[in-house]
């Protein structure tokens, strides 16, 4: 089927009370991983590609992989840039095909953050794309953008409720307790926190860095209204340490394809587990 935006996906995971998972793909083996899984488990799923992807994989490819993978799978897939860096790259991502786009000004001031948030949805918007922002800063660090311990802090109800209100945006990142990258220890999530957002802002809200947070924890955020999860860290740890394993085990072995075919197959164990915490395994019916 065609690619679709993560807009259209949301109806059905509000009503049902789960969460699409946004997987990043930097390359081939990813993409095919991505839509196996999805496929396996009879779930929507989100294709996501950062900076740091388009920037080693091309544009232009990244698009043309997820769009003919897209439209071999008999499940929705949504083609979403993560964390979208200005206005410029935004609209080149959404001339080569993404279905989806977020813009990250979550650094800058909220009135400056809504002026570009609110710029991006309406020429998104006309297009028929749908948009992600953030509120609140996301500890850790994604691709070339760091944001320190110090510098992290939660996303504020009351100004998410006047953020969503000024933008039109789609879906709401927020910080409540997660972080880029791999932990340091276990995380512990706001939930009260996130329940008063939810509350406030009535769209769909997205946890960022949800790599090593516990099933349990992600299970209680799906449940208070989460419903677009985004998991990067965990695929490269399960996907580096397969390909370790197999070159550890044949040493001697120089096809590629014998490489990382396994790599690529317990990739794809990973999000099937993540689709089934988040309530996705099991919503396309048809």
């Amino acid at each position: 089927m065609s690619l679709v935006t993560i807009a259209a996906l949301m109806p059905q995971a509000e009503k049902e009370g789960y969460a699409v998972g946004a997987f990043n793909a930097n390359n081939l083996e990813f993409v095919q991983a991505i839509v196996a899984a999805a496929e396996r488990q009879k779930s929507p799923v989100i294709i996501q590609a950062s900076q740091g992807a388009i920037n080693y994989a091309g544009l232009e490819q990244i698009t043309a992989m997820v769009r003919t993978a897209a439209q071999a799978a008999t499940v929705p897939v949504a083609l979403h840039l993560d964390h979208g860096t200005d206005f410029n790259q935004v609209m080149r991502c959404i001339r080569a095909g993404f279905t989806s786009v977020m813009i990250d000004g979550s650094k800058l001031p909220l009135q400056e953050n809504i002026a570009l948030v609110r710029r991006v949805v309406e020429v998104a918007h006309a297009v028929g794309v749908s948009v992600e922002a953030e509120l609140g800063r996301i500890g850790g660090t994604e691709e070339h953008i760091t944001v320190s311990d110090r510098e992290a802090f939660f996303t504020d109800p009351d100004e998410a409720e006047t953020f969503v209100k000024a933008t039109g945006v789609d879906t709401l990142a927020v910080a409540i307790g997660t972080a880029h990258g791999p932990y340091k220890g276990e995380p512990k999530l706001d939930f009260e926190r996130l329940e008063a957002i939810r509350a406030r802002v009535g769209i769909p809200i997205v946890l960022h860095g949800s790599s090593g947070v516990p099933d349990e924890a992600i299970r209680q955020a799906v449940a208070r209204g989460v419903r677009k999860i985004n998991i990067d860290t965990d695929l490269r740890q399960g996907f580096t340490a397969r390909l370790r394993a197999v070159m550890a085990e044949q040493p001697e072995e120089y096809d590629p394809r014998k490489l990382l075919g396994p790599a690529r197959e317990a990739l794809q164990q990973v999000i099937e587990h993540k689709m089934q915490v988040f309530g996705s395994a099991g919503q396309v019916r048809k």
